[in-house]
C-alpha cells in the first residue's frame, strides 16, 4: 500500500512539474527575447476619453512599469545605443503593444511620433 502511494505521489509531481502549457512557455520566450531586444514592438498609447492616438514607438525595445506609475519604453537605436523614454499613466491613458517582427530590415529602427493637436481658443478666455 505504501508503495502504491508512493507511486502516486511521484505520479502527481511528475504531472505539476510538466503542467506548464506551451503557451505560458511562449510567453515567457518571447518576453526574453524582448528584454535582449530582439522583439521589434509598435506601442500606441491612446487617450481613454477621446479615443485619440497621443504617442507611437516602435522598433526593438523592452517596456516595464516603474514605481511612479510610468511606463519605461527603452529602445534600442545602435549595436551599444538604447533610448529610454516615460510615458505617464493615469486614468485617462492605456497603451496597445504590437509585436510587428519582420517588417523593418534595419535592426537599430526606432521611431517615436507625438500626436498633439493645437489648443482650442475659447472666446474671453484669457491664456
Amino acid at each position: 500500500m505504501k508503495r502504491l502511494i508512493c507511486i502516486l505521489v511521484a505520479l502527481a509531481l511528475a504531472l505539476c512539474v510538466t503542467g506548464c502549457s506551451e503557451a505560458s512557455k511562449v510567453n515567457q520566450n518571447l518576453n526574453k527575447q524582448a528584454d535582449y531586444f530582439e522583439c521589434e514592438r509598435k506601442i500606441t498609447v491612446y487617450n481613454a476619453l477621446t479615443d485619440k492616438v497621443i504617442l507611437e514607438v516602435e522598433g526593438f525595445m523592452s517596456i516595464s512599469n516603474n514605481s511612479s506609475n510610468e511606463l519605461v519604453v527603452t529602445c534600442k537605436t545602435g549595436p551599444d545605443e538604447y533610448k529610454k523614454n516615460y510615458v505617464y499613466l493615469n486614468s485617462f491613458t492605456l497603451y496597445a503593444i504590437e509585436d510587428i517582427t519582420g517588417t523593418h530590415t534595419d535592426p537599430y529602427h526606432y521611431s517615436m511620433y507625438i500626436h498633439v493637436e493645437p489648443p482650442i481658443k475659447i472666446e474671453g478666455v484669457k491664456p
